[in-house]
């Protein structure tokens, strides 16, 4: 499955996470690599654009990657496995693992997210985009 980028009518696909965590910043690092259709969007949950889309911190975890797909809003393990699947190629076949119940794999993503501070470290501020990159983050 190769990466389809969005239809003229179709609002792109917006990722958001955690922009101080640094697991969070190594994924959004690697999805502007992997992403050479340029599909994504992205956003800290910290920043005005998650307030005005996602609504308050209390709607939607700060401890999850978010995926907005339209009206659609996904979170935790099925937000990451989505967005492999729509990046194509051979990070498609993880979407596989969408067989394994949700209870066990937002559980496993749940450990990994209480966590990610203390095994990969937080930054004192949200990430900054380079000039490069500016185009594909909306804050």
């Amino acid at each position: 499955m190769a990466t389809r980028p969005a239809k003229a009518d179709e609002q792109p696909p917006i990722i958001f996470f955690d922009g101080m965590c640094g697991l969070c910043n190594g994924f959004v690092d690697f999805l502007i690599r992997a992403d050479k259709a340029k599909v994504f969007r992205f956003s800290p949950l910290q920043g005005e654009t998650a307030r005005r889309v996602l609504g308050t911190a209390g709607e939607h975890p700060m401890d999850s990657v978010v995926l907005v797909e339209g009206d659609r809003v996904f979170v935790k393990s099925t937000a990451a496995l989505r967005i492999f699947r729509r990046l194509g190629g051979v990070w498609s076949l993880l979407w596989i693992f969408r067989w394994v119940p949700v209870p066990i794999r937002d559980g496993m993503y749940g450990w990994i997210a209480k966590n990610r501070y203390r095994l990969f470290g937080k930054k004192e501020t949200c990430r900054i985009p380079s000039p490069e990159e500016h185009e594909r983050f909306l804050d």
